[in-house]
């Protein structure tokens, strides 16, 4: 399972990439006014869930002023806070990537991707074709109404620190600790790994 940038196609005739082209391609991260480290969480349980959650990381991808740098393994998810059985299970997955985005653009950025998605917001637990969370940007900590920081909820989400824990085994939750800790400390019922489910990094 592909857990960061891929190495490409085993097919012969395709030449490594020259150590110099990859040192420019890492160098552009630095020189672009100073990219935070951003943790975004993605879920869905309407539609074709696969298909959306990978249209959301290409989406996310293609933003100005963002690459990805991480994509985890898919998990399947009870529906949180709604009567069992009463809307169709989640697709989750957690995307690590840097920014030159503020955090007030990149919720923005955020909140476009679930329109282009169609995702509705008539009900608190309501059913989704896309969620998009901000869960952690840089070492922020922030009370803001608007956009709160880390996720207010993240600290007690398997299906948020799960997969994120999949990519980023060493990762904080700033104000909260290890996610490693924190994992240890919640319950995982009804969040499992689909090991035959896959998203691409955007090429």
């Amino acid at each position: 399972m592909t857990f960061s940038f891929t190495e490409g196609h085993s097919d012969p005739t395709v030449q490594p990439v020259p150590a110099s082209v990859v040192q420019q391609v890492d160098a552009a991260d630095t020189t672009l006014s100073n990219p935070r480290r951003a943790v975004i969480s993605i879920g869905a349980n309407l539609g074709n869930r696969l298909e959306t959650l990978q249209g959301a990381v290409d989406a996310l991808e293609d933003t100005p002023g963002v690459r990805i740098k991480a994509v985890s393994p898919v998990y399947e998810t009870e529906p949180w806070g709604v009567e069992p059985g009463s809307q169709p299970s989640y697709f989750n997955a957690v995307v690590v990537l840097k920014t030159t985005l503020p955090p007030s653009s990149l919720l923005e950025r955020a909140h476009a991707v679930e329109e282009a998605f169609h995702r509705v917001r008539e009900e608190r637990w309501g059913a989704r074709t896309i969620d998009v969370d901000i869960v952690a940007y840089a070492d922020v900590v922030s009370d803001d109404p608007v956009l709160t920081l880390p996720h207010p909820r993240a600290h007690e989400r398997a299906f948020v620190l799960a997969p994120w824990h999949d990519v980023e085994p060493e990762a904080q939750l700033p104000g909260h600790g290890p996610v490693a800790a924190l994992l240890d400390d919640i319950t995982r019922d009804g969040v499992a790994p689909r090991k035959d489910l896959e998203l691409r990094l955007p090429e």
